[in-house]
């Protein structure tokens, strides 16, 4: 029976999913996080998914979404990449909280704005494991850049307040560090018809990095989808981590 445990970790409210008789084993740590406005309730059929492999699974509530939340999120949009950030920022302190039970490994996942995070926190922390990106972006500044160009009168903007969020979201942009993966297994899902985040970003970044690392980078590709996981798309998910995994 797996059991869902809503709980504070390092002063973060986070859902905590495990089968009931591993709950004081040393078994692999997985996060996955939760998309643009959604919460860490709605990804509970990716939590219980990844559960069921034998997996300890935390799914937190990002900056300014689910019980962080004093206002809808979509009023900070403007924040979007900041958010981001604070998830980066904030990784280490809960994985730093799992210690004292102890994991033997470390996997990250999430979807639209959590693909977004996984990719960042594969680009800035080299002890995790593997990682699979639902619909998410490995190239945050050439997307960052994209949303700022269609905004009316974007021209307008002070250059000098641009160049500084650009900066930062370069500091965890995969894609300008393709030599940060290391070898570690990512997989990447997507559709073509992907309405928030684009497609084409993540294929061009998986037929350059799979051409150096074709073991360890896959994709799968969803002709005429939008975004949108389906069911079928979290069980391949669970199956990536059963199969990195693996004793």
């Amino acid at each position: 029976m797996i059991t869902v445990t809503e709980k504070t970790v390092a002063t973060l409210p986070v859902l905590e999913l495990i089968e009931a008789d591993l709950k004081t084993s040393k078994v692999p740590l997985v996060f996955f996080y939760h998309g643009w406005t959604g919460c860490k309730e709605k990804v509970l059929t990716q939590g219980y998914e990844l559960a069921k492999q034998g997996f300890r699974v935390v799914l937190p509530d990002a900056y300014y979404h689910g019980s962080r939340a004093s206002e809808p999120a979509s009023k900070h949009q403007l924040e979007f990449w900041h958010i981001i950030q604070h998830s980066v920022t904030e990784f280490p302190k809960l994985v730093a909280a799992y210690n004292q039970v102890g994991y033997d490994k470390l996997g990250v996942s999430g979807l639209s704005m959590g693909g977004i995070t996984t990719c960042a926190l594969l680009a800035t922390y080299p002890e995790i494991d593997a990682a699979v990106c639902l619909e998410g972006c490995p190239y945050p500044l050439a997307f960052a850049k994209q949303l700022v160009a269609a905004i009316p009168g974007a021209n307008q903007l002070p250059a000098e307040l641009l160049a500084q969020e650009y900066q930062q979201i370069a500091s965890y942009d995969l894609a300008l560090q393709p030599e940060k993966l290391a070898g570690r297994p990512l997989h990447f899902w997507h559709g073509t018809a992907d309405e928030m985040v684009p497609y084409q970003l993540t294929a061009d970044f998986y037929q350059a990095i799979s051409k150096e690392a074709p073991a360890q980078v896959t994709m799968t590709t969803s002709q005429g989808v939008g975004h949108k996981v389906s069911y079928d798309t979290t069980l391949e998910m669970a199956a990536k981590f059963a199969q990195y995994f693996k004793k």
